[in-house]
């Protein structure tokens, strides 16, 4: 028999999601929904009864939490709190029941990218740049003279990709560089940058 779950989802910050359950089983006499992953009574959003007609919220309802017909939770206006683990309890009949996990994904809205260099002008083999992509974005890619940029032996990134380092500069660096930002959901692509790199 196929393992009860919650569908996991990445949804953008400020939109409402439903959540649903895979291999939900049939005949179901009522739903709990908890936040978090396990049955914790502290951490009950809501507790609806198909036979009984009774809906009770939990300690961690908001306001915005509703348990559907068919046992889905419908969370309205997402906040990054509403981010993390999701637990379900199916109840079956008095005795039996079913529990299923899954994760909700809350990203902001990926602000315009924007890059920024220490120098602007630099001179060949005597100079270095930094160039600074700002943006709240996940993933960082950068881009020279609209094409991905490939990364020579004098190019270094840093951990999260947003600082690029060019020492030293040659003049094969000259041209416009872009930072595209983006997380499961959106990406943003920043205005050019030009880079003059002067003969010695």
């Amino acid at each position: 028999m196929a393992q009860l779950a919650i569908v996991s989802v990445n949804v953008a910050e400020g939109k409402d999601v439903r959540l649903r359950m895979r291999h939900r089983p049939s005949g179901a006499a009522g739903y709990v929904w908890y936040k978090g992953e396990g049955v914790d009574p502290d951490r009950g959003i809501a507790f609806l009864s198909r036979t009984r007609k009774l809906y009770v919220n939990g300690p961690e309802y908001s306001g915005r939490e509703r348990i559907l017909s068919d046992g889905s939770l419908l969370i309205k206006k997402l906040t990054m709190n509403d981010a993390g683990m999701y637990t379900v309890v199916v109840f079956l009949t008095r005795t039996k029941k079913e529990i299923g996990f899954g994760r909700l994904s809350v990203y902001p809205p990926v602000i315009l990218a924007r890059v920024e260099a220490s120098n602007t002008t630099v001179t060949e083999n005597d100079d270095s740049v930094v160039l600074h992509c700002y943006t709240n974005g996940v993933t960082i890619q950068w881009l020279f003279n609209g094409m991905y940029l490939q990364l020579t032996e004098r190019m270094t990134l840093s951990g999260d990709h947003r600082h690029l380092t060019i020492n030293p500069i040659k003049k094969e660096d000259l041209g416009w560089y872009q930072c595209r930002a983006s997380n499961p959901l959106t990406a943003t692509l920043s205005w050019p940058l030009v880079l003059d790199v002067k003969s010695e």
